[in-house]
């Protein structure tokens, strides 16, 4: 078989598929980070705090135990989310040839979708602060660990399709956060309860993650979609279990360490750095309340978004081309450019880059090179390798990306002290 004979791809449909899997990939994830604030204010609960069989000692041990729950909450979130990711993914990436590919997407999607119902429910159900913060810490171990597997999974599955296939993916996930984004500002104009808004995310992120069940499972119908995965299966005899240092020495590094970078940068900056910039031309009034919100959260979420579906319609540079890593490295200018803006507070460093302006002509270049850069090396590593390989290859990219968010996570802590 060969690609001139390939059957065409008619409306679009794998392609539309591969974005709302993408979609509900972060989604829900976006939107548990997005309903931070409703998680913390169940830690306050007040009902130890009114009784009074309570003696005041045991009050006070209480009440330190909710104020240690409510501000861990943010560093204990983060790892439980990091390092879950990070392994996962990279156990993904050894056991794929060995549990079924429906098992592994239509499995995880199941099951994060029954931790969101749970999350759901549980907004309506009161719990004291220490077992609510455990499960939240549970589900969060669980969102992240089979989400490594299946976003492992789908770049695996991209990998078998022309390279114009990941960008759907890429632009899904992109969507994911400027939806979330623009839900937390919608959330804030109106008013509306921590409660309500929270249950809002979780049915909606239900939704989705629904939706994305159904598309996977009308994928095998496509012919389009039919033809690559035989051709992916015509593969020499004994090559299956294909070291993977041998992908990495084909050309494949070049495009996993270049996401991984991107990344780093990205994570270590956003939103670590950049949620701490305060206005300059506000003073005192609504854009104090919504300079964040939507200066760093929405604008990086909508030029990432475009960055990342801007390589449907072009994959500039190629992927053998010297510029798509040196591009990949020049981004690491985007960490001192920020920290020079009004980050508050600030211990060290000068402020030259005062004005607003600043911050937002950097934070449109920053998010739209994420996007866009990420994009293509994801679309690319695949394609830098045989093609009875592009599963393993996608998977070991997918590796690479987590990779490069928790090394981002951890420098975070670093740039934030520099400053």
């Amino acid at each position: 078989m060969t690609a001139i004979n390939a059957p065409q791809d008619k409306y679009n449909a794998v392609w539309i598929i591969f974005f709302i899997l993408g979609l509900g990939t972060l989604l829900p994830w976006n939107f548990f980070m997005t309903a931070t604030m409703y998680f913390t204010s169940r830690l306050k609960d007040p009902a130890i705090e009114g009784s009074a069989n309570l003696t005041a000692n045991a009050t006070v041990v209480e009440a330190d135990t909710r104020n240690v729950l409510e501000s861990k909450f943010n560093n204990v979130m983060t790892l439980c989310a990091m390092v879950p990711l990070l392994i996962f993914t990279c156990l993904n990436s050894f056991i794929h040839q060995r549990i079924p590919q429906n098992c592994r997407i239509a499995g995880s999607l199941s099951v994060i979708l029954l931790v969101f119902l749970l999350t759901a429910v549980l907004v309506k159900v009161d719990m004291s602060p220490l077992p609510f913060f455990c499960l939240t810490m549970i589900k969060i171990i669980c969102i992240n660990s089979f989400g490594a597997v299946l976003q492992g999974s789908l770049f695996g599955l991209a990998g078998m399709l022309p390279a114009s296939y990941t960008a759907p993916i890429m632009s899904g996930q992109g969507l994911a956060g400027t939806f979330a984004a623009f839900s937390m500002i919608c959330a804030l104009a109106s008013g509306s309860a921590l409660q309500d808004s929270a249950f809002g995310y979780f049915i909606t992120a239900c939704v989705v993650v629904f939706l994305a069940i159904l598309s996977y499972f009308a994928l095998p119908r496509m012919e389009f979609f039919q033809y690559y995965l035989e051709s992916n299966g015509s593969r020499p005899a004994g090559r299956d279990e294909e070291n993977k240092m041998d992908l990495l020495e084909k050309g494949i590094w070049v495009m996993a360490l270049s996401v991984c970078f991107v990344f780093t940068i990205t994570i270590g900056t956003f939103p670590a750095v950049t949620v701490d910039v305060r206005s300059t031309v506000a003073d005192g009034g609504a854009w104090d309340k919504y300079f964040i919100p939507v200066s760093c959260f929405l604008l990086f979420n909508v030029m990432d978004w475009a960055g990342r579906s801007l390589t449907a319609v072009c994959m500039w540079p190629g992927k053998d081309s010297i510029i798509l890593p040196v591009m990949v490295g020049l981004r690491v200018v985007f960490v001192p450019l920020f920290m020079l803006c009004n980050v508050q507070p600030r211990n060290y460093l000068p402020v030259p880059f005062a004005h607003d302006a600043w911050y937002i002509l950097f934070m449109i270049f920053f998010s739209f090179s994420n996007g866009y850069l990420a994009s293509l090396c994801m679309c690319f590593g695949p394609k830098k390798v045989a093609q009875h390989e592009a599963e393993t290859a996608g998977a070991i990219m997918a590796f690479f990306l987590s990779l490069g968010l928790a090394l981002g996570a951890a420098l975070s802590f670093v740039f934030r002290i520099i400053i």
